[in-house]
C-alpha cells in the first residue's frame, strides 16, 4: 500500500454479544500488522477497541492510542499500545488521528464510531485532508448507512464530485487495497462559487 503507513481505525468500546465483531476487530488489527500498517485508534482496552489493538501488537504491529483524560482516569486507557497519547478533549483526539494517519478506515461500532466517520467524510469534502475513508461493511452491518449515502449523493445533498469519498467492501484486504490506490478528488475549497 504506497503511502499509508498508518491507519486511524474507528471501531466500538462495547463488546457486542456476537462474537463475529470482536473477531472482526482482532483480525483487522493482525492484517493491518501483517502489512506493515501501523494502527492509530482510540487508546481503549475494552470491546472491538482493545481486540483491534492485541490483534495488531500480537502480529508485530505498532499501535498508537489516542484517549481523552476523562477516559484515561476512568481506567480505560490501554497502556500495552507502543505508544498512548493523552489529550484532554475529544476534539483533540479527532484531530490526532488526522494528523497521525495517511487514512481511516471504520469498523462496526456505535454513536461515537459514527461521529468518527462522519467527520472524516465532511474533512475530506471540505478539503481539511486528502486521505482515503474506508467503511468496512462486515456482515451487512453498515448496509442501512450506504443505502443512506447513496440516497444522499443521489438527493443532491453530496455533490457529485464527493460521492466516491466513502469506500465501501465487505472484505478488509479489497478495502485496503482500494484505499491504497485512493486518487484525492477536488474539494469544497478549490470550488468557485457557482460550482456550490
Amino acid at each position: 500500500m504506497t503511502g499509508i503507513k498508518r491507519l486511524a481505525v474507528y471501531c466500538g468500546s462495547a463488546t457486542p454479544p456476537d462474537p463475529r465483531y470482536v473477531a472482526l476487530a482482532h483480525a483487522t488489527g493482525a492484517v493491518l500488522a501483517e502489512r506493515g500498517i501501523g494502527v492509530v485508534y482510540g487508546g481503549g482496552k475494552r470491546g472491538l477497541m482493545g481486540a483491534l489493538a492485541d490483534g495488531a501488537l500480537g502480529a508485530g504491529g505498532e499501535v498508537i492510542g489516542v484517549i481523552p483524560e476523562a477516559l484515561a482516569t476512568a481506567e480505560l486507557a490501554n497502556h500495552d499500545c507502543t505508544e498512548l497519547i493523552v489529550v484532554p478533549t475529544m476534539h483533540a483526539r479527532k484531530l490526532s488521528f488526522a494528523d497521525l494517519s495517511d487514512g481511516f478506515v471504520t469498523l462496526p461500532g456505535g454513536v461515537g464510531t459514527m461521529d468518527e466517520l462522519w467527520e472524516a467524510i465532511s474533512w475530506a469534502q471540505l478539503g481539511y485532508h486528502a486521505k482515503p475513508v474506508g467503511l468496512l461493511n462486515a456482515f451487512g452491518f453498515y448496509d442501512a448507512l450506504v443505502a443512506f449515502y447513496r440516497q444522499m449523493a443521489e438527493t443532491g445533498f453530496i455533490r457529485p464530485d464527493h460521492a466516491a469519498i466513502l469506500v465501501v467492501e465487505e472484505m478488509l484486504d479489497p478495502l485496503l487495497d482500494r484505499l491504497g490506490a485512493h486518487v484525492p478528488h477536488r474539494p469544497i475549497f478549490a470550488m468557485r462559487a457557482e460550482e456550490l
